[in-house]
C-alpha cells in the first residue's frame, strides 16, 4: 500500500496518475476535495481509498503492516498565506508528527520542500543538506520558512543518529508546471494564466523588472515540467536505498518572455507582450533568479534528461490547456 497526501492537488495528483500506471500497489489519497474541481485530478486513475488528513492516523495505525511508503505532497503552498499558526499545523507538524510515525513504523517517507527555502537565493541554490548549509538560508515568506524548518529538522535528526524512516528523501521543487493544477487560482503556474490571458484578449501580461540587473520579462526561473517532478519520485521510490534532500528543477533558467512566447508559439501566434509593475506587496519579496544545481541528484544516479522549455510548455497548451479534458 502506498499513501500520497496532497493527492488531489497539483503535484500530489500527477503523482498519482503515475503509481495508478504502474499498477501494482494500492494507493490510498489523503487529501480534502472541498466543493472545487479538485476530484477532477483524480477521476481518472484507480485508487483503492480517500480518506481526510484528520483522518490519517487512525487509519494509518490500522494498515501499519502493509503500508510501503508515504508521499507526503500535502501542505498549504500559497506563497502569500499569512496564518502563520495555520502554515505551521499544516507543513510542519503533520510532517515532523508523519516523520515520527514512518521512523517507528519504518515505512519509507518522501516528502516535498520546496525552492523558496533558499529564499533571495544569496546563498546559491545548492542542496546541501547539512545542519551548517541549510542555517545560512532565509526564506522570504512563510510558506517557504515552513518548509525550510522541517528540512533543518531532519537534518539536525538524522546527524543525531535519531531513528528515521528507511528511506527518506526531501524534493525541493522549483517552478514547476503542467496539467491539474487548474484549482490553485492566482498560485497557477504562468503557462496557464497567460494562456487564458492570450484566448481572451490576444495579449499576455508579465511584471515589469523593478531591479536594474533585469530588462521586463526577462527575469529568471528554473521552470520545470510536472512530470519531471514525478519521474524523480518515482525512481526515489524504485531505489530505496537512496536517502537525503535534493533539488528538483532542470539546471538551467530560463526567463518569463522566453515562457511566454514559447505558449504563443504553441498557439501559431505572435507574440504580444505588455508590461504591468509587480504588486508592491511582494515587491520585496520577489526572486529575480531561480537554477537548480542538479549535481546531487545525478551523483545518486539518476540520469533521466528532463524537458526543455518549449516542449514542455508546447505539450501542456497543445495535449492539455486547449483540450476539452485538460486533466491528467
Amino acid at each position: 500500500m502506498i499513501i500520497v497526501t496532497g493527492a488531489a492537488g497539483f503535484i500530489g495528483s500527477n503523482l498519482v496518475a503515475a503509481l495508478a500506471e504502474m499498477g501494482s500497489e494500492d494507493i490510498v489519497v489523503c487529501d480534502y476535495l472541498g466543493a472545487q474541481e479538485k476530484w477532477r485530478n483524480l477521476a481518472k486513475h484507480e485508487i483503492s481509498d480517500i480518506i481526510e488528513p484528520n483522518e490519517l492516523f487512525a487509519f494509518l495505525e490500522r494498515n501499519s503492516t502493509i503500508i510501503k511508503t508515504i508521499f507526503h505532497m500535502g501542505a498549504i503552498s500559497s506563497t502569500t498565506e499569512t496564518n502563520l499558526d495555520l502554515i505551521v499545523k499544516n507543513n510542519f507538524r503533520l510532517s515532523i508528527d508523519l516523520w515520527n510515525w514512518c521512523s517507528v513504523k519504518q515505512v519509507n517517507f518522501i516528502y516535498a520542500s520546496s525552492a523558496a527555502t533558499y529564499g533571495e537565493g544569496k546563498e546559491g541554490f545548492n542542496d546541501d543538506g547539512s545542519c551548517d548549509a541549510l542555517a545560512k538560508l532565509l526564506p522570504m515568506n512563510p510558506y517557504g520558512w515552513s518548509k525550510h524548518l522541517f528540512d533543518k529538522r531532519i537534518a539536525k535528526l538524522v546527524a543525531d543518529g535519531a531513528k528515521r524512516p528507511p528511506q527518506w528523501a526531501g524534493l525541493k521543487f522549483f517552478n514547476v508546471y503542467g496539467p491539474n493544477e487548474y484549482h490553485k487560482g492566482s498560485q497557477q503556474s504562468v503557462v496557464p494564466q497567460v494562456f487564458k490571458q492570450i484566448m481572451e484578449t490576444g495579449k499576455a501580461k508579465l511584471f515589469e523588472s523593478h531591479n536594474s540587473k533585469y530588462a521586463d520579462g526577462c527575469q529568471l526561473r528554473d521552470f520545470v515540467w510536472v512530470g519531471d517532478c514525478v519521474d524523480v519520485m518515482m525512481w526515489l521510490f524504485q531505489n530505496p536505498s537512496i536517502n537525503g534532500l535534493f533539488n528538483c528543477g532542470t539546471g538551467q533558467a530560463r526567463s518569463f518572455k522566453e515562457l511566454v512566447e514559447t505558449v504563443f508559439s504553441s498557439l501559431s501566434k505572435k507574440p504580444k507582450i505588455t508590461y504591468i509593475p509587480t504588486p508592491e506587496k511582494i515587491r520585496d519579496k520577489y526572486q529575480y533568479f531561480t537554477e537548480a544545481n542538479m549535481d546531487r541528484l545525478h551523483s545518486a544516479g539518476y540520469n533521466r534528461k528532463f524537458t526543455a522549455l518549449e516542449i514542455g510548455v508546447k505539450q501542456y497548451v497543445q495535449k492539455y490547456l486547449i483540450s476539452t479534458d485538460p486533466y491528467r
